[in-house]
């Protein structure tokens, strides 16, 4: 990963994450499900940063693997708070957003990587 988008992109989004879990605690005195949103979404960034020091391919490859998991559990906790209306559509869909397109940047690196193997 000569180029650092995705790093970049996975901790901005962390950085949401924790504004909008001090809002959710804050503002709508939600404890339970913004804690797993939390832990999810800041994880993301965490294994990708994990993944660039990664000590082979296999290892980059993995941690790759469980940053998509995250993200994936990420989208289910964003749209369980949207439909509980701890989010409004707008804040649902700029955090749904944003998570899409570390989704697909993941995803892409993840098929280059195996490709090239």
């Amino acid at each position: 990963m000569k180029d650092n988008v995705l790093l970049d992109k996975s901790f901005a989004f962390a950085i949401r994450v924790v504004k909008a879990y001090k809002y959710l605690v804050e503002e709508k005195k939600e404890f339970v499900i913004s804690k797993q949103f939390l832990r999810s979404g800041t994880s993301i960034g965490a294994n990708v940063e994990e993944s660039v020091g990664g000590q082979s391919k296999a290892d980059f490859i993995a941690k790759l693997s469980i940053a998509y998991k995250e993200a994936r559990e990420t989208k289910y906790w964003i749209r369980l708070l949207r439909a509980t209306d701890y989010f409004d559509e707008t804040q649902a869909n700029s955090l749904l957003a944003d998570l899409e397109e570390i989704l697909k940047i993941i995803g892409k690196i993840q098929i280059t990587t195996k490709a090239n193997s």
